[in-house]
């Protein structure tokens, strides 16, 4: 059984390969028929058991309901196939519209391609010309980003100094006020020593 005209392997492919499958098996099964009704020709030629021959009836009796069966899905399997035919007909029909719309806004935007043309140029010498003036900002801005990381090491080497100094002066500060605390209780002491003698002359005169 040949391919039906038309048919294309896309949405419906699983459809014809169901169909392919069946039409595989009915032509095993009409073989094997054959094959059959030849072996019980020569059954009645020769002499056989009762037994064989109603085992060979009884498979080709089987061999007919299946045969018969898978006429039946074998026909079921043909009216999909003939329902998927015409959904691709009429998918056809529609790309072919489609196709027509496509070739004829193609053919408008050509015409309008051609008579822009000469903008089209202008753009692309007013694109370059921008072109050359972001390369001269960049390098103009890549120039003040350079000073700028110079100024910040800067600042961070005069931020390290303070750091240095301010805990240079912290320490200073530590030692003048420890100096000043032994200081001011030597002075305590020898006040507190003055004071005693003072209080012990009078009584030892």
């Amino acid at each position: 059984m040949a391919t039906p005209v038309g048919w294309s392997q896309g949405g419906s492919g699983s459809v014809c390969l169901a169909f392919d499958q069946l039409r595989d098996v009915i032509e095993s099964q009409e073989e094997l028929i054959h094959q059959l009704r030849n072996v019980m020709i020569l059954q009645d030629e020769n002499f056989v058991s009762k037994e064989e021959f109603q085992a060979v009836e009884k498979k080709l009796v089987e061999e007919k309901a299946a045969h018969a069966k898978t006429k039946v899905l074998l026909a079921k399997e043909e009216e999909k196939l003939q329902f998927a035919l015409g959904e691709v007909e009429v998918l056809s029909k529609q790309l072919e519209k489609e196709k027509l719309a496509f070739e004829k806004a193609l053919s408008s935007v050509k015409s309008r391609a051609l008579q822009e043309s000469s903008k089209k140029d202008q753009l692309i010498t007013k694109c370059n010309e921008i072109e050359s003036h972001i390369i001269k900002q960049e390098d103009i801005l890549n120039g003040k980003e350079n000073e700028i990381k110079e100024l910040q090491q800067v600042i961070s080497q005069q931020k390290e100094i303070f750091r240095n100094r301010m805990s240079d002066f912290r320490i200073q500060k530590q030692q003048e006020n420890y100096m000043a605390q032994v200081l001011d209780q030597k002075h305590k002491k020898a006040s507190g020593t003055r004071q005693a003698r003072s209080r012990q002359r009078p009584r030892e005169k």
